[in-house]
C-alpha cells in the first residue's frame, strides 16, 4: 500500500470514530472513555491540535475542541456530560496522569 493511500484510510477511520463518538454515542461520558481505555474526546481534539502545531499550524485547545465537538467546548458540554461521581472523578485523576501526566 502507498503511503497516499495509508493516510486516506487512517483519515477515513479517524472520521468514522468522530462521528461514532459524537453522533452514534454521545452518551458516552469523556470521563468514561479516559478511565476505560485512557483517551477521551478531549484528548482526540488535542492529538489534533498538536498534529496542526507540528505543521506550524498555530491552533489553540479552545480551536481545536471547537473543530473536534463541532461547537464550542462548553455548549457539547452542557448538552451531553453529566456530573462525575466522587469515585469516577478519583479513577480519573489516576486514568489521567497515567496517560497524559500530571494533573494541574
Amino acid at each position: 500500500m502507498d503511503d497516499k493511500t495509508r493516510i486516506e484510510l487512517e483519515a477515513a477511520a479517524f472520521r468514522t470514530l468522530r462521528d461514532h463518538l459524537m453522533n452514534k454515542r454521545p452518551d458516552v461520558q469523556n470521563i468514561d472513555l479516559m478511565n476505560l481505555a485512557g483517551f477521551c474526546r478531549n484528548c482526540l481534539s488535542r492529538w489534533y491540535q498538536e498534529a496542526a502545531n507540528a505543521r506550524g499550524i498555530e491552533m489553540t485547545k479552545e480551536e481545536a475542541r471547537e473543530i473536534f465537538y463541532g461547537m464550542p467546548y462548553a455548549q457539547w458540554k452542557a448538552q451531553n456530560q453529566t456530573e462525575a461521581s466522587p469515585e469516577k472523578q478519583a479513577a480519573f485523576e489516576k486514568a489521567f496522569a497515567e496517560n497524559v501526566g500530571k494533573t494541574e
